[in-house]
This record gives C-alpha cells, sequence and structure tokens, in this order.
C-alpha cells in the first residue's frame, strides 16, 4: 500500500489567493464595462480638453498597462495584440518609448470601439493564463504589478466618470449619462459643527498591516499638529452660493494672486457646471442631467483658487493633509451616501462613528492647503511602474476623501489625490480648518 503524502498548505493557499485575485480581476474589469455601457460609440470617442481622455482611451490605456508591464516581461511566448497600441495608449511613462500626444486622443477615430473591446478581452485572456500558469518565482513578480494594475484601472474608471461628464457637458441637448431616478424631496445639511483636535505627535501615512496603497502613501512617518478645528462637514451648495451672491467673485481680496488671475481669465462666476446663478434657484449640469441646484448638497467642481477664497470669506482655512488625515483616522468616520446616486459604484448606508464628523469619505475630494510632495524617506517604485507617482511630486495640490465617483476600495484615511490648483473638473469641494 503506497503512503499517502501530506497536503501541501502553502499550495493549497496559493491557488486560493491566484483564485481570489482572478475573481477580483474579473470584477474590476467587468466594472469598467460597465460605466461605458451608458455611453454610444461617439460618446466614446470625443475629447473634450487636453486634461480629459477620451472613454475609449481609457478602456485600452488600462489593458496597455496590463499588457506591457504585467504580460509581456511575464508570460512566456507573450505576443501582442498590435504592436502599434504601444504608442497609441502609453500616457506618461518615458522608459517605456515615445506615445501619442496627450491633448490629442481625440483624434484616434481608430481603432475601432470594437477593436479595444476586442483587445481587452484578448489581454483578459492572457492575465487568466499567467495567473493560473505562473511558476512560484514568476507569481511572486506577477502578484504585486497585477494588484497595482486593478488599482490603476479604479482610478480610470473614476475619470472616465469626470472626463463624460465634462463632455456631455458641453453639448447643448445637456444629455445625461444615466436617467435621474424619482427625486427624493430634498434633506437638510446638518448644521456645521467644529471637530476639536489637540494636535501633537501623530502618525501619518499607510500603515503596511491595512492592505494595498500606493507608493505615495509611504512611508509612514510623524509629524507634530498644532491644535486645529475641522468643519464637521463639507461646504454645502446653499452656503457657496451665498459667497457668491456677496460678490465673491468680484473681490480680489479674498483670492490668490494666480487664483484672481483665473478667475479674470476664465470669466469664472460660479463652480463648474452651474447655471443661473442669479435666478431664485440655480441649476447644475451632473450625470443625471441639469437639475435644480440642492443647496444641502457639498459643494463641488472648485479649483483649489476658489476653496481658498471661499474659506477666507468664511473667515477660516483649508487644513493641510495632514490635519485632514489625523482627523479622518481618529474620527474612523465612514462613507456617507453619494449624491449623483445612480452612479454604479455602491456606496454604504449614511452614518458616521463619530457624530461631529460627516462625509469624509465618499462625498466631493476636498482640498487640503498642502503641496503634493513626497513623504520623508519616499522611494519609487522599481522599474518602469516607479513613473507612476513621485515624478508629478511638483506644481500639485493635495486633496483627501474621495468623491462620489472614486471606487469605495479607494476611500481609506491615507490616500492622496492630486491636482494643479486650477483642475476644476473632478469632484472637488472643500471643509473649512481653523486655529485653535
Amino acid at each position: 500500500m503506497q503512503r499517502e503524502e501530506p497536503a501541501d498548505d502553502s499550495a493549497c493557499g496559493d491557488d486560493e489567493a491566484r483564485g481570489a485575485l482572478l475573481r477580483h480581476y474579473a470584477a474590476v474589469r467587468a466594472t469598467s464595462e460597465a460605466l461605458a455601457a451608458p455611453l454610444s460609440p461617439e460618446d466614446r470617442c470625443v475629447q473634450s480638453m487636453p486634461d480629459a481622455s477620451p472613454t475609449k482611451w481609457h478602456l485600452a490605456h488600462t489593458s496597455w498597462f496590463f499588457e506591457t508591464l504585467v504580460l509581456q516581461p511575464l508570460l512566456r511566448g507573450w505576443r501582442a495584440f498590435d504592436e502599434r497600441y504601444a504608442f497609441l495608449f502609453n500616457s506618461y511613462y518615458e522608459s517605456l518609448g515615445p506615445r501619442h500626444p496627450r491633448p490629442q486622443r481625440g483624434v484616434l477615430t481608430r481603432p475601432s470601439c470594437d477593436e479595444v473591446a476586442a483587445y481587452r478581452r484578448f489581454v483578459d485572456e492572457g492575465m487568466v493564463r499567467l495567473v493560473r500558469e505562473a511558476d512560484a518565482a514568476t507569481w511572486t513578480r506577477a502578484e504585486p504589478l497585477l494588484t497595482l494594475g486593478l488599482h490603476h484601472e479604479q482610478q480610470h474608471q473614476e475619470l472616465l466618470l469626470t472626463d463624460i461628464k465634462h463632455l456631455l457637458s458641453l453639448n447643448p441637448l445637456a444629455p445625461a449619462y444615466l436617467p435621474a431616478p424619482r427625486q427624493a424631496p430634498p434633506h437638510e445639511a446638518q448644521p456645521l459643527s467644529w471637530w476639536d483636535c489637540a494636535g501633537g505627535r501623530v502618525e501619518i501615512g499607510h500603515d503596511p498591516r491595512d492592505g494595498f496603497a500606493f507608493d505615495n502613501e509611504t512611508p509612514r512617518h510623524a509629524v507634530l499638529l498644532a491644535p486645529y478645528q475641522l468643519a464637521s462637514r463639507p461646504v454645502t451648495n446653499g452656503e457657496y452660493l451665498e459667497f457668491i451672491r456677496d460678490g465673491g467673485y468680484r473681490r480680489p481680496q479674498l483670492w490668490l494672486s494666480d487664483g484672481w488671475s483665473a478667475v479674470q481669465q476664465g470669466a469664472w462666476e460660479a463652480p463648474l457646471y452651474w447655471s443661473d446663478v442669479d435666478a431664485d434657484v440655480p441649476s447644475v449640469f451632473t450625470l443625471l442631467g441639469r437639475l435644480p441646484l440642492n443647496p444641502a448638497e457639498p459643494v463641488c467642481h472648485l479649483s483649489f483658487y476658489e476653496a481658498s477664497a471661499y474659506a477666507a470669506w468664511a473667515g477660516a482655512r483649508l487644513p493641510t493633509e495632514f490635519e485632514w488625515e489625523a482627523a479622518a483616522s481618529q474620527a474612523a468616520p465612514l462613507p456617507a451616501p453619494r449624491f449623483e446616486a445612480s452612479h454604479p459604484h455602491p456606496r454604504p448606508a449614511a452614518g458616521t462613528a463619530a457624530p461631529q464628523l460627516q462625509q469624509m469619505l465618499g462625498e466631493v475630494w476636498e482640498w487640503t492647503r498642502s503641496s503634493y510632495d513626497p513623504y520623508p524617506g519616499f522611494r519609487p517604485l522599481p522599474g518602469a511602474v516607479g513613473e507612476y507617482n513621485g515624478k508629478f511630486m511638483v506644481g500639485q495640490l493635495v486633496l483627501r476623501g474621495g468623491s462620489c465617483a472614486t471606487p469605495a476600495g479607494h476611500l481609506r484615511a491615507s490616500y492622496r489625490n492630486f491636482f494643479p490648483p486650477g483642475a476644476r473638473w473632478q469632484f472637488s469641494g472643500l471643509r473649512l480648518a481653523r486655529d485653535l
């Protein structure tokens, strides 16, 4: 009788981990397809401004990421779907060769939407093969790159929505991305109160025990904070409308110099997508089409300059990113309900573990007063993925908290978003802070 060998628990665990990652991969890729589903082929091809990208490009670029950074170096015998795609769908990876100019992505009528869909299927088949067939050494290299690629695609899901919203807003027909559901009676915003923080030495950045994070969230380090207060919730549309009607866009003393120049050059009179500001009830363009402005919703689509000017008008300031993270970590706030509520990313029911801090995660990105700089001891990832974050650490401001368009898995206190101060097409708002 032959002796039975004991089960290899490590092999079983490896199989389970690979299976779980494949299921996660399939879910993320399906979500991208679901977000694009309401759009016509014409919608998917147009680029509304240099900072935005066509939906078709987002779908192709995220596949290019997996093909170029995972499959080509790690799957034996891999042959590219189309060698020309390396030029068309590289975003900013200088080490990977030349690329099509970003402002001209909208002229790429070819490949067609159907060809991009075939490209995605081709890459998906390769990823399944890699996960199932890779030996232990290859899997050790592949797993972190695959995980990064999934989070990268989720970032592009958010960009897909912000970019398509900007595109549709330019159409005189004001088409909706999704039909508006039956509108519930507008709710009242909670009265604004102030959350006290004693300051002191606090730990900032990603805790390695908490799972995945981007490299710009590391390393975890200590900062020293002076005592401060943070507003209990974001500034609302109704409060921002008061700023407008008090001449906020006509008072240069409230604005940073560059901000005042932006107001003049752009003829800004209100946040992006607002109309009929002088009417009793202004209107706002949303992913659900043009709707009456809800005064209780958090104001969004503000530049950093507008957020800073409002804070000056309100006799307060913007928090630093470290003040924001310290408060979010200590209060452990839960995501609040979305306002553009038919968006496919699910959210938990309203609530917060600390009644004084509301809507910290998953409502609007909140501008901070912090420059996007490396943390002490920051080191980019090795290889081409080292270009992912580090080289953008100049001339940008940090936003925290996530928005209604942010995938739920990216809602964490340490997450650092960043944009130039004049950017308005993101779901960006503000929360006030002040010194104690």
